[in-house]
């Protein structure tokens, strides 16, 4: 109940918020409509570099349009699109990060015949139903929501703030900022080349401050600015049995199971409150009165959470789920071996693999954790090895154990009190007339660290997109009344000077 409660303020809020006329913002958001119909259009599979050169030309077209200074910066992988309004040295600068690339898509898992086809739909007594974009030409109903690949993540906040900028320059507005945008066309593989381009482009990426907008706003649907994000790395674990899969019953009570002993080792990580085991995992993370005054302003439901999710008890990392985000995660992400299900087979299996991946805090090293787990792995009497064992470290070793290491993405936390990160939320609490829900760090990972450390300035997330988006999954989506709330949002925040 309240949640809904925040819903219906908050958007309420957005219709009646002062500033830009409603009928302005909603001839606004029906152009943006239209124009991320046609974006979204344009396959961007991070894993096909021809997708990606194709929406770089498409954003390319776009943002010249709109008087933005434009280049294609190469890296060791795809290239990063860069724009920029002219500079007036007089003005604080702006770094906007967004991303342009998307998660594959498995077409026969989503409800519409191709997820690059922007669909739009209403909610009717809990089913969603196709209606006809031409519907949108009467009235802008901002319950109805659009369903296609990287509507959310991250398209649709890219063609949002394209959209800001046409009504900033309708609205004659002086902007007092500088205005820089980088889009990244790899951040759903992990943007490997970003902190080396980061520092090869340095000069053309300065700025006072970044802001990313990337990821849902708070669960209540309230505005929300983030402080940081976790970082992260992974680990893949390998068990090895007999060279081959075996008959279980000739050799069932003899070749010894990988997947038992894979299993056996997995338990040991953590206690039975959820808690990580290894020496060292948790070392550096004090939470202070201050800090713990601010998560639990977060208006979270943990009860809530339990329900929607459908599990009794939560881990004990920490005591509520705010404060479980400032520790780092060991999750296991995948399991497998031998085969399940209708092709299940009466075999010992030849290997079990576990995928493991860690969230990192700043106070986490990746490096540092995944050498702790490979130690509590050999404490427990394994030979580790980073390739397929031989047949001589097969006979040799008792337990063998297979280890690849992924790479790091490391965390980023700006301090709360921060000017900058004051001006965003001022900005958007006079602007809604709602208090802005402060998040300290958020689970996930979005690349910046690089953006942090290279340049030296401060960076925070304003997320625009509704929490229950589905993205990375079939049936992503965008509900259109955040479409009004990004471009206001956008709009305020471009449009407001420092000193207010």
């Amino acid at each position: 109940m309240k949640k809904i409660l925040y819903l219906l303020i908050f958007l309420t809020s957005i219709y009646n918020s002062t500033g830009q006329d409603s009928s302005a913002i909603k001839s606004q958001v029906r152009k943006t409509i239209d124009e991320l119909k046609e974006f979204v259009a344009i396959p961007n599979d991070a894993l096909n570099p021809d997708d990606i050169d194709e929406n770089i030309l498409w954003l390319r077209n776009k943002f010249s349009q709109r008087g933005f200074n434009t280049s294609i910066l190469e890296t060791e992988g795809l290239p990063l699109f860069f724009a920029s309004l002219p500079m007036d040295d007089t003005k604080p600068t702006i770094l906007f990060y967004m991303h342009l690339d998307g998660q594959s898509v498995d077409q026969s898992k989503w409800d519409q015949k191709d997820p690059y086809t922007l669909s739009l739909r209403s909610n009717q007594d809990g089913i969603w139903q196709e209606e006809s974009f031409n519907a949108l030409d009467e009235d802008i109903h901002y319950d109805w929501r659009l369903f296609g690949r990287s509507a959310s993540d991250d398209k649709g906040p890219i063609v949002m703030f394209l959209n800001t900028i046409d009504l900033l320059k309708a609205d004659n507005v002086d902007l007092p900022f500088n205005v820089k945008i980088i889009l990244d066309s790899e951040e759903e593989k992990s943007s490997a080349p970003l902190p080396k381009a980061v520092k090869t482009y340095r000069e053309l990426l300065e700025a006072d401050f970044l802001i990313i907008s990337d990821g849902p706003v708070h669960v209540s649907g309230l505005p929300t600015v983030v402080y940081g994000c976790r970082g992260i790395t992974t680990l893949s674990l390998t068990t090895f049995g007999p060279i081959k899969p075996q008959h279980s019953g000739h050799y069932g009570n003899f070749a010894p199971n990988p997947g038992f002993i894979l299993s056996q080792l997995l338990a040991t990580f953590k206690d039975s409150n959820g808690r990580v085991v290894i020496p060292g995992y948790y070392d550096g993370i004090m939470l202070d009165e201050a800090t713990q005054t601010i998560l639990k302003s977060v208006p979270d439901d943990d009860s809530e959470i339990k329900e929607r999710l459908q599990f009794k008890s939560a881990d004990e990392v920490g005591g509520f789920y705010q404060e479980s985000l400032q520790y780092p995660s060991l999750n296991l992400r995948g399991l497998g071996s031998g085969w399940i299900g209708e092709k299940a087979r009466t075999i010992v299996p030849a290997t079990a693999t576990a995928e493991l991946d860690l969230r990192l805090v700043p106070e986490s090293d990746g490096d540092r954790l995944k050498k702790l787990v490979k130690e509590f792995i050999k404490n427990h009497g394994f030979y580790i090895t980073d390739t397929i064992p031989t047949k001589e470290e097969r006979l040799k070793h008792e337990k063998v154990i297979m280890v690849t290491e992924g790479s790091v993405t490391n965390a980023f936390r700006t301090d709360l009190d921060n000017p900058y990160g004051n001006f965003i939320v001022n900005t958007l609490k006079n602007k809604f007339q709602e208090d802005v829900v402060q998040i300290r760090i958020m689970g996930g990972t979005v690349p910046i660290s690089p953006f942090v450390n290279e340049l030296k300035i401060p960076a925070f997330l304003v997320p625009l997109v509704n929490p229950d988006n589905n993205q990375h999954s079939p049936n992503e989506n965008l509900k259109i009344g955040q479409i009004a709330y990004g471009i206001q949002a956008f709009y305020s925040i471009l449009s407001t000077p420092l000193s207010n």
